[in-house]
């Protein structure tokens, strides 16, 4: 990145322009997604130097500054919109002590307080959970929003309902009209909880409580959010008819005694000394904390002086948030695993001297692939800087002992499992087992992907069942499941199995003698045959022979086989190509036939429905909230509709869920009608 100084007007209004549209989209990934792609110390990087750019120069500004938004437009949320009162603002940064002690002098100079007069602020814990403003009236709560961009959030009152923190009716002596902000968050322990039971339902696992915790308050119906472990943490205030107090930490007393929770860590200090011993104290607490923080913020505590300061922008000037820097680590990488994933991936994992790292304990990293390994220079022994990505995801950020002399570690050529060649295919990073269904790692785990739920979907037949039945010899490929029956007796009487338990299974695996042929081929693992494609490919050829017999043909140089199969829309060479190579191994062929001699599909016909959509072409854009993207397409098609996956001028109907972008902008751009996911649901039921 270059200094300022190297830089001509045109670079970096560019640089602004660059920076403008890469902050929105990771706004959009954190706020309306909840689904981050960088860590809190990246993203607070972009906007460092957006920040330090308009410095500069700051005729040079644009409209769509991120100095200039608050979170994340609410505009394709299928919630209700709530326009706030009171603007619900977001603070500026401080990284550094020095940050802390301008941002106190500011307040002095913009005051006129001459330097012996003390400025006392609020220090306390700045939780990472979704905002939240609560409108209470004669004390009782009547709504609750989201912060959105700032302006219009999302109304979450029945949501809000449902979290023990948040009482219905506020105690004692309230005003007429009071709106307590703060955060939604959920608790660590909670948070472990609800993804080790999402994970053994097989639904999506949460990346980090703050997701977790957003994902949670923004639905559509209340009782799911009602299931997730919710909690509330009261920091300000918005709209209110009174204030009782005259300072910030006596609102935040009255506040707590009204029965709203405030932080335990919330303190008034006198001097900046005060307010950087506070942040130490809290950053030493942070590991042991029930909740996530990344970082303290610090606000004016006399409210006539917050009023005569007011806002910038989209902050205030009487507040800052001191951020923590990255929780980073030192430990040892003691081995390099491969392990084989169920594509024939070759994933190296390194295996640490355990270390703590923002209070959890990391023994294991992924390190991703070959090419990485050779960036870092990693070998075993090697002392490495250990961060975790957005607090969340442990990586290797920095090799200290590259330098000491020491072998290259030699990625493997051949899989460690089976012993076949190991490649990477062209423009690819990622290296591979070329032994498919021989191979017995991707054995286990394209049985583990045969019966899941987007697949089979065999009930009672789970990876702990696999892996055990594997381990006897009895499962080696997906036709044995279906011979397990001869095995009843041997199966009866093992550790967990009791006569009922074994008939069930058995019962749920003859249920599938007759399975929906599209889904059978997605459990096959064929590389690039997803869900869609499956479907896609059965719908135009019908059955699973006449299939293979058009893809081994196009393998032998058959050009129409070829353009028949890429003639399909959603189907490319690289599909085709997957194709004919599974069928052009022998060892995939012996376990197709074996397969279709235990299982019946039977020709694959989609029935659609007379419906408002029968014969448009509809897109999905966006997080949909109710069901998975590959639901929502076979709902399309069962309408007599084409699920397409961009907009165009042939595009009728775009249904956009929260998050949607540049679709959902073409769209408008092109006059398609856009609508969202309950009324899309809508359509759904009236076709019956």
């Amino acid at each position: 990145m270059s200094s300022f100084f190297d830089l001509s007007e045109a670079d970096a209004a560019n640089e602004l322009m660059r920076l403008a549209k890469q902050i929105a989209y990771h706004n959009k990934r954190y706020h309306a997604e909840d689904a981050p792609e960088i860590s809190d110390a990246d993203y607070d990087a972009l906007v460092r130097r957006n920040a330090e750019l308009e410095a500069r120069y700051p005729h040079l500004i644009r409209p769509d500054s991120p100095s200039r938004q608050v979170g994340h437009e609410v505009a394709a949320s299928p919630l209700a919109k709530v326009t706030h009162e009171v603007r619900m603002m977001s603070l500026d940064n401080a990284f550094a002590d020095e940050d802390v002690a301008d941002f106190v002098a500011r307040v002095r100079r913009f005051l006129a307080l001459p330097d012996d007069t003390p400025v006392a602020m609020t220090a306390e814990d700045k939780i990472d959970g979704l905002s939240c403003s609560l409108r209470y009236e004669q004390g009782r709560l009547v709504q609750a929003a989201t912060r959105g961009d700032g302006q219009v959030g999302e109304d979450v009152t029945p949501n809000v309902a449902t979290i023990a923190d948040i009482p219905q009716q506020l105690a004692g002596d309230v005003p007429e009209v009071f709106e307590i902000r703060g955060e939604v968050y959920m608790a660590k322990a909670d948070f472990a909880a609800l993804n080790a039971a999402q994970e053994a339902r097989g639904d999506k696992v949460f990346a980090n409580p703050r997701n977790a915790a957003a994902g949670s308050l923004r639905q559509k119906d209340a009782a799911v959010t009602a299931a997730r472990p919710l909690r509330f943490l009261a920091h300000g205030w918005g709209a209110a008819s009174a204030v009782p107090g005259e300072t910030q930490s006596a609102v935040m007393a009255a506040i707590a005694g009204w029965g709203v929770p405030v932080s335990p860590l919330l303190v008034r200090c006198e001097s900046v000394e005060q307010m950087l011993n506070h942040y130490r104290s809290i950053e030493h607490q942070r590991a042991d904390l029930p909740y996530d923080i990344d970082g303290v913020v610090y606000k004016v505590d006399r409210l006539d002086w917050q009023e005569r300061l007011g806002f910038v922008a989209k902050a205030p000037r009487w507040g800052i948030a001191h951020k923590f820097p990255a929780e980073r680590a030192e430990t040892t990488l003691e081995a390099i695993d491969i392990q084989v994933g169920r594509t024939g991936k070759l994933t190296p994992v390194g295996r640490l001297t355990p270390v703590t790292v923002g209070g959890v304990v990391v023994a294991n990293v992924t390190l991703h692939n070959r090419d990485e390994i050779a960036r870092l220079g990693l070998r075993v022994g090697d002392r490495v800087v250990l961060q975790r990505a957005g607090d969340v995801i442990p990586q290797v950020v920095e090799n200290l002992t590259r330098d000491v002399a020491r072998e290259a570690y030699p990625f493997p050529d051949h899989c460690p499992e089976c012993h076949s060649e190991a490649v990477a295919e062209e423009g690819e990073v990622d290296v591979r087992c070329t032994g498919g269904l021989i191979c017995p790692a991707q054995r286990v785990e394209r049985l583990k992907h045969f019966v899941s739920r987007g697949a089979l979907d065999i009930e009672g037949l789970g990876e702990k069942t696999i892996i055990e039945f594997f381990g006897l010899g009895w499962l080696e490929s997906p036709a044995d499941i279906f011979r397990l029956r001869q095995r009843r007796g041997e199966i009866v009487g093992r550790e967990g199995w009791q006569d009922k338990s074994v008939d069930n299974l058995l019962a749920a695996i003859e249920a599938k003698r007759t399975p929906d042929a599209a889904r059978l081929l997605f459990g096959l693992g064929i590389r690039h045959v997803g869900a869609v494609t499956a479907r896609d490919l059965l719908k135009r050829f019908t059955t699973l022979e006449a299939l293979r017999s058009v893809a081994e043909a196009a393998r032998g140089g058959d050009a129409e086989a070829l353009a028949e199969l890429t003639g399909i829309d959603g189907i490319g060479p690289a599909v085709a190509e997957a194709l004919g190579d599974f069928f052009h191994e022998p060892h995939n062929v012996a376990v197709w036939e074996d397969l279709l001699g235990e299982v019946s599909p039977p020709p694959y016909v989609v029935e659609t429905k007379d419906s408002a959509v029968a014969g448009k072409t509809v897109v999905f854009t966006g997080a949909l909230e109710t069901m998975s993207r590959d639901e929502a397409k076979a709902q399309a098609e069962r309408l007599g509709a084409k699920a397409a996956g961009s907009v165009s001028a042939k595009t009728d109907l775009v249904v956009a869920g929260p998050g949607a972008g540049s679709k959902l902008k073409k769209a408008q751009e092109l006059g398609i009608a856009v609508i969202d996911e309950a009324a899309w649901a809508e359509i759904v039921r009236a076709a019956g």
